[in-house]
């Protein structure tokens, strides 16, 4: 058996997984969407606290497995720093404790394989990730090397969704919300302008947008002092079509130069339908696409430990010294 442990946002998750088999032996997660809702994104030091009292009560559970876990496996690159010391630390005690070897995890590995849970992994792979904090296109050649080709120039996908919400005074997180509006709405009233259509190498950028998005707001308020519902409605699907057009556009760029087969679409965004929708026929039947189950989308310590089985049987360990790094490297 295999504990992990992720908590590199907002989400307190341990999993337990079988290293043979690679199934999922015991999972949970707690979600602090209600506390930081009032502020609008994640407030770092109230992540920090609630993962001190929340990811005790999850490994309470864990206890009848703990004398066959042979390894920890925890994310600690990228991140909130004082929401991954949280994880890190219980991680060492853990080891310590139980006199068995640590495994640090990369948090963007852990995404991509979140397609490979209870299943054997498939490379190589072109990987688009989007979420909260990140909107990249990766090569994963193997579980050693995996290269960032692409990232967003400012925002990420996500991240837009929870800023138009914010905007709109919609809850947090911004995703599920805008994309719920947005199936109500008029994609076609906003003609917001696509992302770097123009652009020549393939990058992501979703500031401006946000900003034409800001402006038709303001416009709307000047003509009538209060948007209606239906304004919002229509916003939300005009924003999201854009966006995702962005998306596509970049990914067919980067497909003219890839001729990989496989391609997988993974993170807390990957959750959205529309996206889903536009990839496929984006790739049509010349490519093999994959996601991730819908439950395994945001982040969750069943990706985590399921690179840690992979870590383990090749041999891959890290140091009791194991320091966490915010931000994210060019290679996984």
């Amino acid at each position: 058996m295999l504990l992990s442990i992720e908590s590199s946002c907002d989400d307190s998750s341990i999993a337990i997984t079988d290293i043979a088999s690679k199934n999922l032996v015991f999972h949970q997660k707690i979600s602090q969407d209600s506390e930081h809702t009032p502020y609008g994104g994640v407030v770092p030091e109230i992540a920090s606290r609630l993962h001190a009292t929340q990811l005790p009560l999850i490994l309470e559970k864990t206890k009848p497995f703990l004398k066959q876990v042979k390894a920890v496996a925890v994310t600690y690159t990228p991140g909130l720093s004082v929401t991954l010391l949280e994880g890190v630390t219980m991680a060492k005690a853990l080891c310590l404790m139980l006199n068995i070897p640590l495994i640090g995890v990369h948090h963007l590995k852990g995404h991509i394989y979140s397609l490979f849970i209870e299943k054997e992994a498939i490379f190589p792979l072109d990987v688009l990730l989007v979420s909260g904090g990140h909107t990249l296109l990766l090569k994963a050649k193997n579980f050693a090397e995996m290269d960032i080709c692409a990232k967003s120039l400012d925002d990420s996908f996500g991240e837009s969704f929870d800023k138009v919400a914010k905007m709109l005074n919609l809850t947090y997180p911004g995703g599920p919300i805008v994309e719920s509006y947005a199936q109500k709405g008029n994609p076609m009233r906003f003609a917001f302008t696509i992302p770097l259509s123009h652009y020549k190498d393939v990058a992501f950028s979703f500031s401006g947008l946000k900003n034409s998005v800001r402006l038709a707001i303001e416009e709307l308020k000047q003509q009538k002092n209060e948007l209606s519902l239906q304004d919002k409605y229509d916003i939300c699907a005009s924003f999201q079509k854009t966006a995702i057009a962005h998306l596509v556009q970049q990914c067919g760029k980067f497909l003219q130069y890839s001729k990989n087969l496989n391609f997988a679409v993974v993170g807390g965004a990957s959750a959205n339908l529309c996206l889903r929708e536009a990839l496929q026929e984006l790739l049509g039947q010349n490519r093999h696409l994959y996601f991730a189950p819908l439950e395994f989308c945001s982040d969750n310590a069943a990706m985590i430990g399921r690179v840690g089985v992979e870590a383990y049987l090749n041999g891959v360990f890290s140091d009791l010294d194991l320091q966490v790094i915010p931000r994210t490297s060019e290679i996984l």
